[in-house]
């Protein structure tokens, strides 16, 4: 009998990497020069962000959008919405239009890249229970549905200002979270509501990413937390949030840069200690915890003295100055994660 033993370096047919794979590489080592010339301590780089001839986010077209519900069970909340419009709280903008808002966002749990949104509509939001802890008179837990039910919903128009320059105007609804707070009834101890996401990676992807301090945690001063600005965002556009919005219910803070408003909560602790959210912890230097929008002051990497309205088209960041060896790494880890982002599923 003739037995065949494979050499060390032979490998089955199994293990071939597949083609669109191998053409992508392509895509990232050119991307890889560019970090390289930033590792060297060039003075600028492009950082673009992908868009086809007609502007449209990563070629989606505005009427996906509107296919997003064949792709998800229906919200039972739905009946709850339009809320009345609470006119304290207007706009000198018109609003983004809902095709572009809903089909460009940032969910890392989800990926990388803007173009989510088809992967978020995996995320199942019934049952959804809320974890309400820590410095409170009654720890419990509460669905979604029952503290729907227990709260007034109203319509407000808020900017949404991303901390990568670019902003949009979106009609959100849901309810003050100073309501949430007075039904939570902290102690006189809690200086903080620490919030989180839920974690699940079977249907989040993103969440796979061992590099990324998961889950994500954002946090507020009760103060803050209690501010009249700060809403409780279970819809958007007159219907229920979409999944790629952060589905059920999200953190929207307008005076403070996107990604404080945590997406898709699960839960609520009071603390007296100041919590560590999720992007302080990976560059606290960058996406510190106040992280109030201030034209005046600009982000490390670029400008925030003005913004792009709707999605960008492409903008040019400079780099200040030399950079030192591990900025230069941050920043070419940066451009990998936005110009790789669309992954091979």
């Amino acid at each position: 009998m003739l037995i065949k033993r494979k050499k060390g370096w032979e490998l089955p047919d199994s293990a071939a990497t597949p083609e669109q794979v191998a053409l992508n590489r392509r895509r990232f080592m050119t991307i890889g020069a560019v970090g390289a010339v930033a590792a060297a301590g060039a003075g600028a780089a492009l950082w673009g962000f992908g868009s086809d001839p007609g502007g449209r986010p990563n070629g989606l077209l505005a009427s996906d959008a509107a296919a997003q519900p064949a792709t998800a069970e229906a919200d039972p909340s739905a009946k709850l919405y339009p809320a009345t419009r609470n006119q304290r709280y207007r706009l000198d903008r018109e609003l983004t239009d809902e095709g572009v808002s809903t089909v460009y966002n940032n969910f890392y749990e989800f990926g990388s890249s803007k173009n989510i949104w088809k992967a978020a509509q995996r995320l199942p939001i019934r049952p959804w229970e809320i974890r309400i802890d820590g410095l409170v008179e009654n720890p419990r837990t509460v669905g979604i549905d029952d503290l729907l039910a227990a709260m007034k919903l109203e319509e407000r128009l808020y900017r949404h200002r991303c901390v990568e320059a670019w902003a949009m105007a979106v009609p959100w609804t849901g309810f003050p979270m100073k309501d949430f707070v007075a039904f939570a009834k902290p102690l006189s101890g809690a200086k903080y509501v620490r919030m989180e996401t839920f974690q699940n990676a079977e249907v989040a992807p993103g969440q796979r990413a061992v590099w990324y301090p998961w889950p994500y945690v954002e946090g507020l001063t009760i103060e803050e937390a209690t501010n009249d600005l700060t809403l409780l965002a279970t819809g958007v556009y007159g219907k229920p949030m979409p999944r790629q919005m952060g589905a059920p219910i999200r953190l929207v803070t307008p005076w403070k840069y996107g990604f404080k408003s945590i997406k898709s909560v699960v839960r609520f602790t009071f603390a007296a200690e100041r919590p560590k959210s999720f992007w302080e912890a990976i560059q606290a230097q960058e996406y510190g915890f106040w992280a109030n929008v201030n034209p005046k002051v600009s982000h490390p990497r670029w400008s925030q003295a003005s913004d792009l309205r709707g999605r960008p088209r492409g903008r040019l960041f400079l780099l200040k100055g030399p950079q030192p060896m591990t900025q230069s790494i941050r920043i070419v880890v940066a451009l990998l994660i936005v110009h790789s982002a669309r992954r091979v599923v």
